[in-house]
């Protein structure tokens, strides 16, 4: 049986990590749409500030997320091709990562140029960012073997 505390189990697992890490991205985004949403695309509301720096911080930690699940693929698939549900988990999670960056760029391009409100074609944006989320966390649940 394997110590859960062996720091070498830990931090040298073949995919530990992206399942470790994909979360934070995934809870900073959906909270930082919540709020958004709550603001009513006002620069000046009080909840606009907290939406900016959780799609800040979701923007700044899909990186790493995308990077361990690549690694994954690369160490638990020794690089094969992908097909089916890995392969579709894939283009799902880098829609997402798209979306999310985009969603962040879309505020911070607001708040660099001092709008009062923020564009409209957001909303949009966003939703399809949790939709797409909500996918590939779906796709990823049946690839863990937490979905089956």
């Amino acid at each position: 049986m394997v110590n859960p505390f062996d720091l070498r189990t830990i931090l040298l697992a073949k995919h530990a990590q992206h399942v470790v890490l994909i979360h934070f991205p995934i809870a900073l985004f959906i909270t930082g749409v919540g709020l958004d949403l709550l603001s009513r695309g006002k620069c000046n509301s009080q909840l606009a500030s907290p939406a900016y720096l959780n799609l800040s911080i979701a923007a700044a930690t899909v990186l790493p997320a995308v990077v361990t699940g690549l690694l994954a693929w690369q160490f638990a698939l020794d690089g094969k091709r992908l097909k089916g549900l890995l392969l579709l988990h894939l283009i799902a999670a880098l829609s997402a990562a798209l979306l999310v960056v985009a969603s962040w760029w879309m505020h911070w391009r607001s708040r660099k140029a001092e709008l009062a409100l923020l564009p409209v074609y957001r909303i949009p944006v966003e939703l399809l960012g949790v939709a797409i989320i909500a996918l590939t966390a779906y796709l990823g649940g049946f690839l863990s073997g937490v979905n089956t």
